[in-house]
């Protein structure tokens, strides 16, 4: 099952098992620590009272009591010290251990929050890339449903290279750099009813005017008939999709693990040659198949969609491409960091 980044309040997230990033004494303190033990109810306080501590890098479960899941597993995040004192590794048992006991307990879904980048320290960005390759490398064996809680965006932070350089392909490539916009104001409307037209800058309108041939010189095809043009119904995005696995060598299970799809909707893919994905998914096949600009954009017509400049999503997704980064959760990194749609389920 897929990773899912989100923004919202850990104690109000519906799954199986939240994550505490605790204190070692694992009896309560400020941050997400606080409000879980606070949204739980004394009775969280008794149970950890029992449990005699956690080490950094452990982990130990207990009852979730009011909270909106089975389980609370709390584990103690490392402090950072200059990242050389085996903070990485500390951290990455964290996850590895959350994970692990939530395995145990059968659960199916777990929400983590971004361990030690609170108080404790950790560089966000460091500590989101621990988060998701720690996370990653436990999917693979798995299936599970992963959330990365976020509570703001101050808690989440990509790279500053990768921010600025997606920021600078944005403003190279988005539609709006072509276009200048006019308001008028018809003297007999009020301010409430003005229409906004756009229009193209004169030398683009020129431009685009010489590239369109007159239509007295465009020579008519024959008509055929509906029947015909029925007839010829183009590949599926279904069969695109399974088509392109095997020329790519790779099993089902490769596939949508690296899409970031669940295996559910694989299968009803699998099964309906018409299904129709969404647009985000369609492109979660896309990256997972390290398909080319030109191959991801016969996939998206093949589901009725298309990338556009107006739309910053799609810049984001182009620039990936383009520079043959197809690390699906990286991307879904940096299109949350822009407020985008993330891709998979």
């Amino acid at each position: 099952m897929p990773i899912k980044i989100v923004r919202n309040d850990i104690t109000k997230i519906k799954c199986d098992a939240i994550v505490n990033a605790a204190k070692p004494s694992l009896l309560g303190g400020g941050g997400v620590d606080g409000a879980i033990h606070k949204a739980s109810g004394k009775r969280l306080l008794l149970e950890c009272m029992q449990l005699g501590g956690c080490k950094v890098g452990q982990a130990k479960i207990t009852k979730a009591y009011k909270l909106p899941a089975r389980f609370v597993i709390h584990t103690v995040g490392p402090k950072w010290e200059g990242g050389q004192k085996g903070e990485r590794e500390l951290l990455e048992s964290c996850y590895r251990e959350a994970l692990r006991l939530a395995a145990d307990n059968n659960c199916e879904s777990i929400a983590f929050p971004l361990i030690s980048s609170g108080t404790y320290g950790y560089p966000k960005d460091q500590a989101l890339e621990i988060a998701v390759d720690t996370i990653i490398s436990f999917l693979v064996d798995h299936e599970m449903l992963v959330y990365i809680v976020v509570f703001d965006k101050s808690a989440f932070q990509i790279s500053e290279k990768l921010f600025t350089d997606i920021t600078a392909y944005i403003d190279d490539k988005y539609v709006d750099t072509h276009f200048m916009f006019r308001r008028s104001y018809p003297d007999a409307m009020e301010e409430s009813t003005v229409l906004a037209e756009t229009q193209l800058l004169s030398d683009d309108l020129d431009a685009f005017e010489s590239q369109v041939p007159c239509q007295s010189s465009m020579p008519m095809a024959p008509t055929a008939s509906l029947a015909d043009m029925v007839n010829q119904v183009d590949e599926s995005f279904s069969q695109m999709l399974l088509r392109k696995i095997e020329e790519k060598g790779m099993t089902d299970s490769e596939c949508y693990k690296k899409a970031n799809i669940d295996r559910k909707l694989f299968s009803k893919i699998r099964g309906n040659v018409h299904y129709r994905p969404s647009k985000t998914t369609a492109i979660a096949f896309a990256i997972a198949l390290e398909l080319s600009l030109e191959d991801t954009k016969d996939m998206l017509m093949k589901a009725g969609f298309a990338l556009s400049h107006s739309n910053k999503f799609d810049i984001i997704i182009e620039y990936f491409i383009t520079n043959q980064n197809y690390n699906i959760f990286e991307i879904n990194e940096a299109l949350f960091a822009f407020d985008q749609n993330l891709l998979g389920i």
